[in-house]
């Protein structure tokens, strides 16, 4: 009995160390230990969802992501063995810029293929939930890029991560468990600068990204012609997309990224379909590039993106590098439901400050979002007549109407493209606020700077801390609501949990 009890205890422990990963952007350890939010049902709506489009709730998941666009997208594998779209969801922040990650602290969220296995599923993030990419895998390991703890997580804030609100991670993250108890041993992750469409392709053709972007394009392609999750192996510093064993070879290739390529064969079903639409996105490609189709513009010095349904609702907001809208479509999203709880401390992309006119004309901001108050107040306020007696007495008095630099508020530029400086207030108008003031002996009020800094919370008790933040989210598919529970109560624990299922481990 001691001896079993013994073995046990090693096993646990040895489960344990194994499954220790960082919670998300620098964050605490973890544990394969549950907790009630890693244990929260799909919700009933998605449920449904599935059945009507013949899935089943613990059948396999994949997941691509877009920065440009800034949406994750969840395909669920249907009872036909192809995996269809589930749902997309809007991501609220991705730090970095459109690129892969080359090295550690360059703020860069990742780009290409990464499996997921348990071990890297976070129940105890600081950020609510997550789950580690698992960058740098084999390619990036070759080239020698750096970086680590890079993962999706909750909490709408992004230092090289992809963040959610926390609703929509705690689905995310009930699905891909889901998957993991219905047998699925990892599923894939694919991060995208953009839709690897001929249009956005042509529009980025001279970003010196793409030849990098071109290759994970195959892997796009594999899965857009088989809806098949593709397999992914690395060899002389490249990807290489569902390779199989030579007819004459008589072991599988074994491949090694640093190393040259085995031989091996794609096979014929799939490498056809594959030319077939590299084939038609290539002649359209060619197509736009003729028509001289605008290139999208560098955006150097933009932390980002986020999806135009989180700008809308930040005071300021700004898409960053992710694909923005006009004032009066945000003004519309302004008032739509937003897909979680966005947090007062979260801090949208800059805009782009350096002038349009710098840029050639035929080539259009792309990836700047404009927010959706209005940018033109300042450049049509009409400087003040002078003259008058106040004028005749400042004169007298000394003053200049050129030394008001010193007095003039700075111009908000956090979040807006810069418009023409302020007329500067009068020499008249000076003298006069000072006399008033003098008069009637008011205390001295600041005057606030529009726009001068990111939306700060509106009480700093409020700063999130995962200690403090209640155990449960609502779910996204059911818009959000009383969960029936007390707060601080453990809830029951389902036969089918997460703790019971990988009970062997204990």
């Amino acid at each position: 009995m001691n001896s079993r009890s013994l073995a046990r205890a090693l096993l646990v422990s040895v489960a344990l160390a194994a499954s220790i990963v960082l919670a998300g952007c620098d964050t605490d350890q973890v544990s394969l230990a549950t907790n009630a939010k890693a244990n929260q049902p799909v919700s009933p709506k998605l449920v449904a969802a599935m059945g009507e489009k013949d899935m089943d709730l613990n059948s396999p998941i994949l997941i691509r992501l877009f920065k440009q666009e800034a949406e994750l997208e969840i395909w669920k594998q249907t009872r036909s063995g192809q995996f269809a779209l589930l749902k997309t969801y809007p991501i609220c922040r991705w730090s970095g810029d459109l690129g892969p990650k080359v090295r550690e602290g360059d703020r860069q969220a990742p780009e290409g293929f990464y499996s997921i296995n348990p071990s890297q599923m976070n129940p105890q993030s600081a950020y609510y939930l997550s789950f580690n990419t698992g960058f740098p895998n084999a390619f990036d390991r070759a080239l020698g890029r750096t970086g680590s703890q890079l993962m999706v997580h909750g909490d709408c804030s992004s230092r090289g991560c992809y963040a959610m609100t926390d609703e929509q991670i705690a689905e995310i993250y009930s699905l891909g468990r889901e998957s993991f108890f219905g047998g699925q041993k990892a599923f894939q992750f694919q991060a995208y600068p953009f839709r690897m469409t001929p249009v956005n392709m042509a529009k980025h053709r001279n970003n010196p990204n793409m030849p990098f972007w071109r290759m994970i394009k195959e892997g796009y392609d594999h899965f857009e012609v088989t809806r098949q999750e593709p397999k992914v192996d690395f060899c002389e510093k490249k990807y290489v997309f569902d390779a199989a064993k030579a007819p004459d070879a008589k072991r599988d290739p074994v491949f090694d990224a640093s190393a040259k390529c085995p031989a091996y064969v794609i096979p014929e079903d799939i490498a056809s379909a594959v030319r077939d639409k590299e084939q038609r996105d290539e002649a359209e490609y060619n197509k736009l590039v003729a028509k001289n189709i605008p290139v999208a513009r560098m955006n150097t010095g933009i932390d980002g993106g986020m999806n135009k349904i989180f700008a809308a609702k930040i005071p300021e907001g700004s898409t960053g590098l992710s694909e923005g809208a006009e004032g009066n479509t945000l003004q519309m999203l302004a008032m739509s439901k937003a897909p979680g709880t966005i947090p007062g401390t979260v801090n949208p992309p800059k805009p782009n400050l350096e002038p349009v006119a710098s840029a050639p004309q035929d080539e259009p901001v792309v990836a700047v979002g404009a927010p959706a108050t209005s940018t033109r107040v300042a450049s049509v306020a009409a400087p003040e007549k002078s003259g008058g007696f106040f004028s005749n007495l400042g004169r007298k008095m000394g003053f200049s109407a050129a030394d008001t630099t010193a007095t003039t508020p700075p111009q908000a530029t956090a979040s807006v493209a810069p418009a023409p400086a302020p007329a500067a207030p009068s020499t008249a108008s000076k003298l006069k606020a000072a006399v008033t003031h003098f008069v009637h002996r008011e205390p001295a009020k600041d005057k606030p700077t529009v726009a001068a800094k990111p939306a700060e919370p509106a009480k700093p008790a409020e700063t999130r801390v995962a200690a403090t933040r209640p155990a449960l989210k609502p779910s996204v598919a059911d818009g959000g609501g009383d969960s029936g529970q007390m707060a601080g109560a453990a809830p029951v624990v389902s036969a089918n949990s997460f703790d019971s299922r990988f009970g062997a481990l204990k």
